[in-house]
């Protein structure tokens, strides 16, 4: 009986010929196109093809040639609708037997087929499979599968050598790679149908760690299996076919008494047609799971060819799990460059050679030359002050502080620019180094519009407190004014009227000097006094503003009398407004305790620290955060601006004023910290 081997795109060529051909002589077999009819293209299985081309075209002749190429020596019919002649005779010219008209015509065609393999016709060759070396150690007989394969010779060596090696040419294509290698081995050793089947790749950047949750092996590649078939099938870490392997890592037969003990391994033996799975290994863990059918003449694969296979595919799933890495590798660098590329601060990665090995979108556009705006950024496109810090980080490999940068042709603009070195794990200098300038020039300009409209809603509200309190001032003033000229022969009138100006002129005086310290930035004038004296005449300046009950003082100093160096009037009024808080405190009974001390650091550098207690309820927690803001005050008189000027003419004289956190119960205190040498630059 022979074989035809029918390829057309619809099946009524096949049935038309198959009944116009005796069953008994002719095994009719259709496909509809030369990758499905690849399995029988081998070994010789096919006596004669019969093809459905339309001869009006270059792409029927493509079609001939290839299928020619395929099957050199075996005769091909053409059946063709409609036909030109110089495609009919590139037809002929191709190789073809005899070019038909449709329909089938049954005499005609019986007649062509009895002349085409009635005459004598070449031996063909059929492709003899390459011996397989197998180690004494495991050569071994299988009863019924025939005798182990011989070894072969140093040339037959070399020639299975080079095929694998052609496999390798695919080595970062795992699919390309599995399919040179399954035809490879169909060549080699006739197997019919073949599946490979590959572990999901693990996800990069927070994706599934492998080991976690289901597992599953997908479909890597097929040959001798409808697409359709594996498209949505796949094994499973958990049972099956894939299950056994995971556990045991050894070959599994079809009919072992493991696979015929588990009902779903024989079922997915039965789906793919296999007769034999091999597990896939990188010599730590299972990668891969390979099926195969025995070979196209239906023997099996003996023991050694199968040892043989599973050696070879361990070195492929070494391949397979390189490309795995190579492929999480070229996606983290892609998502970085991705990530740099959309960052809007100009980033350039410099190597140790001074070559740039990347530059984003915003660093072409800061760095680049006009005339190459849309080009890469190369070394000498780097500014001289950004190229000599890359320069000194390369070679030192010391980090650089975050620095602001001016260009030179655009002075307006400010970056805040960083040098980050990076250096492998046993190298003493950097790899190479990254460069980020942030530009900051709109930053900048906003900062400064807010910092102008802080200050214009300062000058409001400082105006409208002034003209506040300078009206409060003379309100009293106004009212005897308006009195004089009746009133002024009565004493009680002029007793007044000399009180209202005393307050007054008080009140405004110490407008004024409040307004005169908060406007300057250092001392006047320096000269040394004793810090009790300074004290006593603060003490009684703040008596002054308060005309309640007469206060009370405790003093309490040292053995040693204390000298300081500074403005002797600014300090005056800093103690004076802080001494007035505290006797604000507690208006009916007021009393004030101030302990001064010195410390020395030992280098050279003393203090004096001066407390100031009052007797009244103490700060609140709210209060004590606003209380040195301007402009804050608890009472229904003054700015607010006490304590403000007294911690700027202290931190004018290099000291420090700050309001001890309050307790429950406890009365408020304020340390002052002054330096007892005289401040440099005064």
């Amino acid at each position: 009986m022979k074989t035809l081997l029918i390829l057309a795109p619809h099946p009524e060529l096949a049935e038309a010929i198959r009944a116009a051909l005796d069953p008994e002589n002719y095994r009719v077999v259709h496909r509809v196109s030369l990758e499905e009819a690849e399995p029988l293209l081998h070994n010789g299985l096919l006596q004669a093809c019969l093809m459905d081309v339309e001869l009006t075209n270059v792409q029927g002749i493509w079609m001939i040639e290839k299928l020619r190429r395929r099957l050199p020596h075996c005769p091909i019919l053409v059946f063709t609708g409609a036909k030109q002649w110089e495609w009919e005779e590139e037809a002929y010219l191709k190789g073809v037997t005899h070019v038909l008209a449709k329909p089938v015509r049954a005499r005609l065609l019986n007649t062509l087929l009895d002349r085409t393999f009635n005459k004598p016709q070449p031996a063909v060759p059929r492709p003899a499979a390459v011996p397989i070396s197998v180690p004494q150690s495991i050569r071994q007989t299988d009863g019924a599968q025939g005798p182990a394969p011989v070894a072969h010779n140093v040339s037959q060596s070399l020639e299975v050598l080079r095929h694998f090696s052609a496999i390798m040419t695919h080595s970062l294509c795992a699919e390309a790679m599995l399919k040179k290698f399954l035809l490879l081995l169909r060549e080699i050793v006739g197997v019919n149908r073949a599946a490979i089947f590959l572990q999901e790749p693990v996800a990069t950047f927070g994706g599934r760690p492998a080991g976690e949750g289901p597992r599953h092996l997908r479909k890597g590649c097929a040959i001798g299996l409808p697409s359709g078939l594996l498209e949505h099938f796949e094994l499973s870490f958990e049972a099956g076919i894939g299950g056994h392997l995971f556990r045991s890592g050894r070959i599994l037969r079809r009919y072992s008494e493991e696979a015929r003990a588990d009902m779903e391994i024989q079922q997915e033996f039965e789906l793919l047609g296999a007769q034999v799975a091999i597990p896939i290994l990188d010599r730590e863990t299972l990668v891969g799971v390979a099926v195969f059918d025995g070979r196209v003449t239906g023997e099996p694969l003996v023991n050694a060819e199968l040892e043989l296979i599973f050696h070879l595919l361990e070195e492929l799933g070494m391949a397979i799990k390189n490309i795995s890495l190579h492929d999480q590798l070229a996606a983290n660098h892609e998502m970085m460059a991705d990530i740099f590329r959309q960052l809007s601060s100009a980033c350039v990665v410099v190597s140790q050679d001074l070559t740039v090995l990347h530059s984003n979108k915003t660093a072409r556009v800061c760095f680049s030359k006009s005339a190459r705006r849309n080009a890469d950024v190369e070394f000498s496109d780097l500014p001289a002050a950004l190229g000599s810090k890359v320069y000194q980080v390369l070679k030192t490999g010391t980090v650089i502080p975050p620095f602001k940068y001016k260009p030179e042709d655009s002075p307006n603009s400010v970056f805040n620019v960083s040098v980050v070195p990076f250096q492998k794990q046993d190298s003493v200098v950097p790899a190479f180094a990254l460069l980020m300038a942030e530009d900051l020039t709109q930053a900048e300009q906003l900062q400064k519009l807010e910092i102008e409209a802080a200050n214009l809603r300062l000058v409001n509200t400082m105006a409208d407190r002034l003209a506040h309190e300078i009206g409060n001032a003379l309100v009293p003033l106004s009212t005897h004014q308006q009195l004089l000229k009746e009133r002024y022969k009565e004493p009680e009138f002029r007793a007044s009227l000399e009180v209202a100006l005393a307050d007054g002129i008080k009140r405004v005086s110490r407008l004024i000097n409040q307004m005169r310290f908060l406007a300057r930035d250092s001392a006047v004038s320096m000269e040394a006094f004793p810090m009790k004296n300074l004290i006593e005449e603060a003490y009684l300046e703040a008596q002054k503003h308060q005309t309640t009950k007469a206060p009370q003082l405790q003093y309490e100093n040292g053995s040693q009398p204390i000298i300081l160096t500074g403005d002797r009037a600014a300090l005056k009024h800093a103690l004076s407004e802080v001494m007035l808080n505290a006797l604000q405190a507690n208006p009916a009974d007021p009393k004030i305790g101030i302990r001064l001390h010195s410390d020395s650091h030992g280098n050279g550098h003393d203090d004096v620290q001066i407390e100031i207690q009052d007797n009244g309820a103490g700060f609140d927690a709210d209060s004590d955060q606003k209380i040195p803001t301007p402009f804050f005050t608890t009472r229904n008189v003054g700015l607010g601006l006490g304590l403000t000027v007294s911690r700027k003419i202290i931190e004018t004289h290099h000291g420090k004023l700050e309001i001890v956190n309050p307790k429950a119960g406890h009365a408020g205190l304020v340390r002052i910290t002054l330096p007892l040498a005289p401040a440099e630059g005064n």
